[in-house]
């Protein structure tokens, strides 16, 4: 009897091969729109290209107001042409505008301005040696030098006779007297100049901060130029006929304050024939 095989067939419950599935994931890309990168593009242009700044556009409508201002305050005449040039915004405008009422206003400038009426108005509750201090300091200086004048003129070492002796043929108490007498009068003629030069520029409006440097170093400069002056060039300003000085050394000190600028061009001029001596002039020679 043949025995059957019989072949079994795969049972349902064997596991499946598991199928491996691939997403692929699409990257989006946002579009901007052309208008937008156009726009950005034109700002980042107009930062990076220089000009002038909206700061210099406002301190020039402020020259503008405190110069009208002071125009105004003062009775000084305006070209009517500044009238239709403020009005716009134009920077043309403002700078024509801003040089028109510089010619208005001068010898006044717009940082004189700016400057005097700052003063005015931080001193509007002081006295009035406190409301300008380089005022208040030359009148302190000039009194100093008053006094020390007086002091040393009574002093019976001081007198034409030793000053006539000089710095080489003096010496001790008598010659420090002398210098300081000198010294005194010449402080006493640059301050005689300078307090009437700030008089004259706060009528005008045309005080500085500047000044207040400028004006001590001029203090220095004319005492230096009088002593010079007296006794330096003194011994050589003598009449050719009687061997007398023309003038006497007070008065050279004096003199020596307003001609600071001439004394300098003189050693000026003797330093430069020096220099020709020993220096030959350089030929620039072209080929």
């Amino acid at each position: 009897m043949a025995v059957s095989t019989i072949k079994s067939p795969i049972s349902q419950n064997t596991p499946k091969p598991t199928q491996t599935s691939t997403v692929k994931t699409t990257t989006v890309k946002k579009t901007i729109p052309k208008q937008t990168t156009s726009k950005t593009a034109n700002s980042l242009a107009k930062n990076e290209v220089p000009g002038i700044s909206q700061e210099v556009i406002f301190e020039l409508s402020d020259d503008i107001n405190n110069m009208l201002s002071f125009a105004v305050y003062n009775g000084l005449t305006v070209n009517t042409e500044v009238n239709p040039l403020i009005q716009n915004s134009n920077v043309d405008d403002l700078i024509n505008a801003h040089n028109l009422l510089c010619k208005n206003v001068a010898p006044a400038t717009p940082k004189s301005i700016v400057y005097t009426k700052k003063l005015y108005e931080k001193g509007s509750k002081k006295a009035i040696f406190n409301k300008l201090p380089l005022l208040r300091n030359l009148m302190i200086l000039s009194l100093l030098f008053l006094v020390a004048f007086i002091a040393t003129g009574q002093s019976s070492l001081v007198d034409n006779d030793s000053l006539k002796k000089g710095v080489m043929n003096n010496s001790g108490a008598s010659l420090i007297l002398n210098l300081s007498y000198l010294g005194a009068v010449a402080g006493l003629g640059v301050l005689f100049y300078l307090l009437k030069e700030v008089s004259t520029s706060l009528k005008r409006g045309t005080l500085v901060p500047e000044d207040s440097i400028a004006y001590m170093s001029q203090i220095l400069l004319g005492i230096m130029a009088g002593l010079i002056m007296s006794e330096i060039l003194g011994p050589y300003i003598v009449d050719p006929n009687s061997n007398v000085s023309m003038f006497n050394k007070s008065v050279l000190a004096l003199i020596g304050v307003f001609s600071s600028d001439a004394i300098f061009s003189i050693l000026q001029g003797v330093i430069n024939k020096i220099k020709s001596i020993f220096i030959a002039p350089t030929n620039s020679s072209t080929i």
